[in-house]
């Protein structure tokens, strides 16, 4: 049967014609999804690469709970462009402690992975109570609440990361009893720009180039 005839076949037998797609499908997934489950560097750390702290943690789900990552993303692509712009490109065993994922691809605003110690905290916290404060034309909303909210409100770190440990984070028992203690006193305001700071610290901006 030539390929026109086999063409013919599919349009007229809506059942092969499913079952084919399914097929090419299953295909194209297998291509995709086994590499990457038997190539380490994927789920190997970094050299520098460690799981948050609670109060990296705690900024993190601020950073979730606010949206963030729907105007930035958290991915450098390997292109010399943005490697001028954000820095190194981004290392799959950078993002082994994410849960979920935050590369994204839309950018509204900046790409964020190597924001860590690009400015001083007090110009992060001035950001986010008042972006335009910082920077005129800024269409980023402002997150004046951050700094009334306590860090710990829900009382939650140590459920969570008990939880991230049971999925390979390797917390110890003493840094998850003195979670609530690292956090106490603290504000979301407080937490999220520490989790800002974190951000890309694992490999040195030098690399970039």
């Amino acid at each position: 049967m030539n390929g026109i005839g086999l063409h013919k076949k599919l349009e007229e037998n809506s059942g092969l014609l499913i079952f084919g797609i399914l097929l090419v499908s299953a295909i194209g997934g297998l291509v995709q999804v086994l590499p990457s489950i038997f190539q380490e560097s994927l789920k190997t750390p970094t050299a520098d690469t460690k799981p948050y702290t609670a109060v990296e943690l705690t900024g993190r789900d601020i950073y979730v709970r606010e949206n963030c990552s729907v105007c930035h993303s958290q991915q450098v692509r390997p292109l010399l462009a943005e490697v001028r712009r954000y820095g190194p490109y981004s290392r799959a065993g950078e993002s082994v402690y994410d849960r979920p994922f935050l590369w994204g691809s839309k950018r509204t605003g900046p790409d964020l992975h190597r924001i860590g110690g690009k400015y001083t905290d007090a110009w992060q916290r001035i950001h986010l109570v008042n972006p335009r404060a910082v920077v005129k034309n800024s269409i980023m909303p402002a997150y004046p609440w951050l700094a009334e909210r306590a860090a710990n409100a829900d009382g939650a770190i140590q459920l969570k990361m008990r939880a991230l440990r049971k999925l390979g984070h390797p917390y110890t028992d003493e840094e998850i009893a003195g979670a609530p203690a690292a956090l106490e006193g603290l504000t979301e305001l407080d937490a999220i720009v520490v989790y800002l700071q974190s951000l890309g610290t694992a490999i040195p901006r030098s690399t970039a180039r």
